[in-house]
């Protein structure tokens, strides 16, 4: 064992710079009338009280951090309620409020804090709700009821229990799966579909089966090794998600999805991999010829070919030919599913938003904002 270096106050041994304890009691002393006195720290060193400021400044500085943890709010101005749905499984459903007809927000990985910023400027327009899916945030974490179908089912008893009448739907991610099955299956239910670029049809598989996707291995530097995340704080997680993708996630989601740990930096991810796991099992492939409520699905187009040279900078031909093959197969798997909605619901209105994030709404806030304002003023 390596000897722990002597600091100058007394000769106290030091390790990493801190004084070395011979004892630290805590102890809580209570009167004889009952009365609880102060909680007192006693520490005994060999060194003198001056050599303890260090431990004593770090003990504070945790406990602020660990206060800021626990006394954080969402400062969106929503209402929070749990409905329960089935077999004790409760959903957290947020309401903004607003004036219209009421809109519901429905996520895939994230809850619905993620439109928290999104919601508020829909409310001059629509009463907006926001559901979490069962697995995610505060809502119940069953092991099962994770298919398609189930959390479509979800989503019509948080409609029942809020009496919500033909409300419009508006899915990502995960959440396109239950705006396909409610379309199809219950199509009375709801008056209207929007589709934040969640329009994905798995059963279309591989664009081209004679073109393999290229491997990471084969692509630019930057995109083989991105910058890794800087989870020192909420903040600076923002602020890296700002830098390297575009987009900024409302705090508020970010806690949900992420423990805080005690330095106040962000902990682990909070959705376990067996409920991921069966998310993607219980994908179902649309039946759009079913739907017959009026559909607006906007898709992310990825950033040209020429601006993607530019962010990335290929060093090789080989390179340079990865990165195009990757762009073209998604260009072309954008193409795919448009086709695939445009045959099943012929009047689907279809916007495109070049150098868009899959976050479609946070990269490209007031373009989601416009179109969603149009589609709702078409449906009064």
């Amino acid at each position: 064992m390596t000897q722990p270096k002597s600091d100058l106050c007394s000769g106290v041994p030091m390790i990493e710079g801190w004084p070395w304890l011979v004892a630290v009691t805590l102890s809580t002393g209570i009167s004889a009338d009952g009365a609880r006195s102060k909680t007192f720290l006693k520490m005994r060193t060999r060194s003198s009280s001056i050599c303890m400021l260090p431990l004593l400044l770090a003990f504070s500085s945790a406990t602020l951090h660990g206060q800021a943890c626990a006394s954080w709010h969402d400062p969106s101005a929503h209402k929070v309620q749990l409905v329960p749905v089935k077999d004790g499984v409760r959903l957290e459903v947020l309401d903004w409020g607003g004036s219209g007809r009421p809109v519901v927000l429905l996520a895939g990985y994230s809850t619905a804090h993620v439109y928290d910023e999104l919601a508020p400027k829909l409310t001059d327009s629509a009463h907006v709700y926001g559901i979490t899916r069962r697995g995610l945030g505060n809502s119940s974490k069953p092991p099962g009821g994770y298919t398609a179908r189930d959390s479509a089912e979800d989503v019509l008893q948080v409609l029942d229990a809020l009496k919500l009448e033909k409300p419009i739907l508006a899915g990502h991610s995960f959440g396109g799966q239950d705006l396909s099955v409610i379309g199809a299956m219950h199509p009375d239910r709801v008056g209207g579909l929007v589709y934040l670029d969640s329009a994905e049809d798995i059963s279309l598989g591989p664009v081209n089966k004679s073109v393999k996707e290229p491997e990471q291995s084969q692509l630019p530097q930057a995109i083989r090794n991105p910058p890794q995340p800087d989870k020192t704080s909420f903040g600076a997680y923002r602020e890296w998600w700002r830098a390297n993708h575009g987009i900024i996630f409302p705090e508020a989601e970010l806690r949900q999805s992420y423990a805080c740990n005690p330095d106040g930096s962000v902990g682990q991810y909070l959705v376990s991999q067996e409920v991921r796991d069966a998310m993607f099992t219980g994908l179902a492939s649309p039946d759009y010829a079913r739907i017959r409520v009026p559909v607006l699905a906007l898709f992310a187009i990825p950033a040209s070919l020429e601006d993607q040279t530019k962010r990335y900078k290929p060093q090789t031909p080989s390179e340079g030919a990865a990165l195009g093959l990757r762009y073209g197969l998604q260009l072309a798997w954008v193409a795919r599913n448009e086709d695939a909605l445009k045959r099943g619901v012929p009047g689907v209105r279809i916007v495109e938003l070049a150098a868009a994030n899959s976050y479609i709404f946070l990269s490209n806030g007031a373009d989601v904002l416009r179109e969603m304002h149009a589609f709702l003023a078409e449906l009064r």
